[in-house]
């Protein structure tokens, strides 16, 4: 990876889903670069809805899950240090996502949830740079000509998540199967996936 390669950090809070971090990673780098923001950094998490709520509530006054919430670090007051340039020199911020919400939307829209969850990763960084949908209906139609820029640029998406089973768990081993929201419609090539608890 280059020096100005976008760097993505992966974290999830969950217990029965496994992001696959390569993939993230990769798709976090692709995202961050069509933004227009080269060698970047940005911070990703996965929650589930409890989660999700209290973050909402606590930081927007909204007291339910949502579906994404980003944090950005260029607006942050941090108190200079030495060590203070290295908090903020690249990192745009962090990308909350709730994989509940993400399904249930995927679900709702008739596409995968990896689909889901990209688009996801990309409204979070936008936000993340400055834009808003919030603000009125310019800036909206603004924010999602360029989600479906950017979206353009990483499609068809991979996999991003795997489902752990109750015996994978027990056992320790790294078998995973996927989600029944992993495809909204099962494909003739493959068996459908069994039915799982997602969180």
């Amino acid at each position: 990876m280059s020096k100005d390669s976008p760097q993505v950090l992966v974290r999830s809070l969950l217990r029965r889903a496994r992001p696959v971090r390569t993939v993230w990673e990769r798709l976090g780098r692709r995202v961050v670069a069509a933004a227009g923001e080269p060698g970047a950094q940005l911070s990703l998490l996965l929650v589930g809805d409890r989660r999700m709520r209290r973050l909402n509530c606590l930081y927007r006054g909204r007291d339910s899950p949502t579906d994404v919430l980003a944090f950005p670090m260029r607006d942050a007051r941090i108190p200079v240090t030495r060590h203070s340039s290295l908090v903020t020199s690249g990192m745009l911020g962090d990308v909350v996502i709730s994989l509940r919400q993400a399904a249930r939307q995927a679900k709702d829209a008739g596409r995968s949830l990896d689909h889901e969850l990209a688009t996801l990763l990309i409204h979070g960084t936008l936000h993340l740079l400055g834009y808003d949908h919030e603000r009125g209906g310019r800036e909206a139609m603004r924010m999602r000509r360029k989600e479906r820029a950017i979206l353009r640029t990483v499609v068809p998406v991979p996999r991003l998540i795997r489902w752990v089973t109750s015996t994978t768990r027990r056992r320790g081993d790294a078998e995973t199967r996927r989600s029944p929201f992993h495809r909204v419609a099962p494909s003739p090539r493959r068996r459908s996936p069994l039915s799982l608890t997602v969180l």
